[in-house]
């Protein structure tokens, strides 16, 4: 039986589980996915030398720190920063970024002329994924963060304005504010400048429609949640494992 898991901190209410026990049963794959909830990052080490673990996910908030404990990166996960995939190759542990090819395919139906510019929520690994998927399609990003710290293209969520949102016709929520158990959590951000013209999405899954959502969506934009980006890096990830 090959062994798979997840490196995070929090992941009690994590979708990879119940994802890949479903893919194995419905695929008749022998395999199974653990969850490993570290403290700190160090503690990666042990893992990582663990020779009956095949493949590893990682989320938040460990997709940057987990870098300098890899032997290698790829390409894309050097030019994003972040890396959410580790596989095993040839008796090193190869970091991979699946996060931007699951956001790039889910946001495929959804994108039209009006386009040109988006709003970040969050500078975390992440963020980092989307901002790259973003450049690749040719869409202008900028940050919204609580320390922008004078850095070009960030602002404070104090800053978000009228104009900022005319400007900007793509939201994605990148930060972990209203995820399961704190569901009454939100942004501050001002819901009422956006109009049918935006796409909202927030990466979290759980709960399916967060605060940021259904209050977007009471304004008149489009919305979408993390799921499909989930699913479809999820299954980026079992083929970067298999094709090893």
């Amino acid at each position: 039986m090959k062994h798979f898991g997840l490196i995070g901190k929090s992941l009690a209410h994590s979708f990879s589980p119940t994802f890949f026990k479903n893919y194995f049963e419905q695929n008749g794959i022998v395999a199974n996915y653990e969850l490993f909830e570290l403290e700190t990052i160090e503690k990666v080490k042990a893992i990582l030398n663990d020779d009956s673990i095949s493949g590893l996910n990682v989320t938040v908030p460990y997709k940057i720190e987990i870098i300098p404990f890899l032997d290698e990166i790829d390409p894309v996960s050097k030019t994003i920063g972040a890396v959410n995939v580790v596989a095993f190759i040839e008796g090193k542990t190869v970091g991979f970024n699946t996060d931007a090819y699951g956001f790039q395919q889910s946001i495929k139906p959804f994108l039209t002329f009006k386009h040109e510019r988006a709003l970040i929520l969050g500078t975390g690994g992440a963020s980092k994924a989307i901002e790259y998927v973003f450049k690749q399609i040719g869409i202008d990003v900028f940050f919204i963060s609580q320390n922008p710290e004078g850095k070009p293209k960030h602002f404070s969520y104090e800053e978000i304005n009228e104009h900022m949102l005319n400007a900007c016709k793509v939201i994605v929520n990148c930060t972990p504010v209203g995820t399961y158990p704190k569901i009454d959590e939100c942004v501050e951000f001002p819901f009422q400048f956006l109009s049918p013209d935006h796409l909202v999405i927030d990466l979290i899954y759980n709960p399916a429609k967060t605060k940021f959502l259904v209050e977007s969506e009471k304004n008149g934009a489009t919305i979408l949640n993390g799921e499909s980006m989930l699913k479809e890096q999820a299954l980026k990830s079992w083929e970067i494992w298999t094709s090893i």
